[in-house]
């Protein structure tokens, strides 16, 4: 196999991205972020900036989730010079605690619209920035939400 383009090696650190999130593999997440000023917002979080800030956040989310896949549709990937844009829906399934009788937890389903930037690095593509908002369906809007989910709480979404 011949040198990959920006594009597939765009999409491979994006999938990369998700996997490490679905193995809850915190180290492997953390070597996909750059090193310095990066950014996040998760669905109902406030901006949190900084390494750390979005690593803590990543813990937390893998910390209080017992399952989740991400099944990524509408992926488009724009490349220019030594920065990326990937745009993509998160379909996304989470669950909660097994039961007692250790069947499986409650599943949910949701989507989550996300961009994601990257920059060229020497070791490759790695995370600047990951914005995800919740997409609402049917019977959402209802005025039934009890507020967005805090840092303790999946709100869906990398």
């Amino acid at each position: 196999m011949g040198p990959r383009t920006d594009i597939e090696l765009v999409e491979q650190a994006n999938t990369e991205l998700y996997e490490a999130v679905e193995r809850g593999d915190h180290e492997a997440l953390s070597a996909l972020w750059l090193d310095g000023q990066v950014s996040v917002v998760h669905p109902g979080w406030p901006v949190l900036r900084g390494r750390g800030e979005v690593l803590r956040s990543y813990a937390l989310i893998m910390a209080n989730t017992e399952y989740i896949q991400f099944f990524l549709t509408d992926v488009e990937i724009d490349v220019m010079g030594d920065t990326a844009l990937v745009t993509c829906t998160e379909n996304i399934l989470s669950g909660g605690p097994a039961e007692d009788d250790g069947s499986v937890g409650p599943l949910i389903g949701q989507l989550v619209v996300a961009t994601n930037v990257f920059r060229r690095t020497e070791e490759g593509w790695r995370v600047w920035s990951h914005h995800g908002s919740p997409v609402l369906t049917d019977g959402e809007d209802d005025g039934d939400d009890d507020g967005p989910a805090g840092p303790g709480e999946v709100a869906g979404g990398v």
